[in-house]
């Protein structure tokens, strides 16, 4: 499997190659609009970051566990900036 670090890298060149901001990336997978990330959207953004089908699922379980601070099983914005700032703390 891969690693965290492997995953959140991942993440971070797509959103660096395909969108102006953090913040657009957020809305074009927040597909309902609500202002929340639930697992089907997230897993649209790994697969999106190219990760494999076979441990999306899992993936996205796991990034719901480590970053929903509000206990609602979705990323909000100040969550997924959270892990965004996660990113960047680590890349420098």
């Amino acid at each position: 499997m891969l690693s965290k670090e492997t995953i959140l890298n991942r993440i971070q060149i797509l959103i660096t190659n395909h969108f102006k901001t953090p913040e657009d990336a957020f809305k074009f997978f927040d597909k309902d609009g609500d202002g929340k990330l639930n697992k089907a959207e997230i897993v649209k953004l790994l697969k999106e970051a190219e990760i494999t089908g076979f441990i999306r699922g899992m993936v996205s379980s796991k990034l719901i566990e480590g970053y929903d601070k509000d206990g609602d099983d979705l990323i909000n914005w100040k969550e997924f900036k959270s892990a965004i700032d996660e990113i960047s703390d680590e890349s420098k």
